[in-house]
């Protein structure tokens, strides 16, 4: 039986004996059920595992003892910063969880032109802090001891003026270039459009920024389906995916 894997903010040490955060206590005590004596593995993304046992349960708290500190080399080579258009429902979710298990590094929601998506800063806060949430989860699934950061939304011109020296990709279903024709990289940023795609303008200010166009092939993708398989063949291509 696979031992589940529980994020735990906060230092964390062999020998040592800690109450689980609310959070995660909740989810170890009445979602997993379990008992005292059980193994689990903690982490709180310094990229190492912490095996537990849990000593004490209880209505509202879950005591465990740390047992060791283990390396846990499941990050990839590549690292990827994903700039993905903001969409309705839960796509935007689906995405955000769906890249940190593929092994995104940073992740920033973009407002564009097409998004359809309108948060005050209060909603935009908590939808912040449900995606961070959800990439943690996502950690905790696949195995990952580092947690992707989930930056604050921005605007997308001002993500694309960012200085940086990762290679800059976008997507473009008439571009020349694939991801197999780019010479191999250590850091990519991607931009991924919304569900309408980018306007005229946005594809001109990609461009202005040296954003590369690469296309993935003759079909035509959602905006979740595109990000998944752009950060697939990345993987696949530059990364660690076999």
């Amino acid at each position: 039986m696979r031992i589940p894997r529980i994020y735990q903010p906060g230092a964390l040490a062999p020998q040592q004996s800690i109450a689980l955060a609310d959070e995660p206590a909740n989810h170890v005590g009445r979602v997993l059920r379990m008992q005292s004596g059980d193994a689990l593995i903690l982490f709180n993304g310094d990229g190492f595992d912490y095996p537990a046992l849990i000593t004490e349960t209880g209505k509202k708290s879950v005591q465990v003892q740390i047992n060791a500190k283990l390396e846990n080399p499941v990050e990839s080579p590549l690292k990827i910063h994903l700039g993905q258009g903001i969409s309705r429902g839960d796509r935007m979710d689906f995405a955000i969880q769906k890249a940190v298990e593929l092994g995104v590094t940073e992740i920033t929601p973009l407002f564009t032109e097409r998004c359809g998506v309108k948060l005050d800063a209060e909603r935009l806060q908590k939808r912040t802090e449900q995606w961070q949430k959800i990439a943690i989860s996502a950690c905790e699934q696949s195995g990952r001891s580092v947690v992707p950061t989930v930056h604050p939304a921005l605007q997308l011109d001002k993500w694309l003026g960012q200085p940086t020296e990762e290679l800059k990709l976008t997507l473009d279903p008439w571009a020349k270039d694939t991801i197999k024709t780019l010479t191999p990289v250590t850091a990519v940023r991607l931009v991924i459009g919304p569900e309408g795609g980018f306007s005229d303008r946005e594809v001109q200010l990609t461009t202005s920024a040296g954003f590369v166009a690469v296309q993935l092939g003759p079909r035509v993708l959602r905006t979740e389906t595109a990000a998944l398989t752009a950060i697939s063949a990345l993987q696949l291509q530059m990364g660690d995916l076999a």
